[in-house]
């Protein structure tokens, strides 16, 4: 079944797909800073769950929730970008917070 599309520019799935891909950057970027940051609860958590994954399995876990986004987002489903733009705003704070030392 082919989507219909809007005479004044591109389909809505696409520009999803965009926004879903760019926040997904953008979550690996905070990621990997914050895991390098050194911030003592990250360290804590490194310890805890390394046993169960191994060093890079938050970055599996990352990779999967992006490629869900992209899923749903080439669908058209706005619910889910929505939903993933509100984790994208609250890995900002989270590591705007532990990097500036306010966590």
């Amino acid at each position: 079944m082919k989507r219909a599309r809007s005479a004044k520019g591109p389909d809505v799935p696409h520009m999803l797909l965009i926004f879903c891909f760019i926040m997904g950057v953008a979550n690996f970027a905070m990621h990997k800073a914050v895991a390098e940051s050194g911030h003592p609860f990250v360290e804590d958590t490194k310890r805890y769950f390394g046993t169960h994954f191994n060093p890079y399995g938050s970055y599996a876990i990352e990779l999967a929730l992006l490629i869900g986004a992209l899923w749903f987002a080439n669908e058209g489903s706005m619910a889910v970008s929505l939903t993933y733009w509100a984790y994208t705003g609250i890995n900002g704070i989270a590591t705007w917070l532990l990097l500036s030392g306010k966590a």
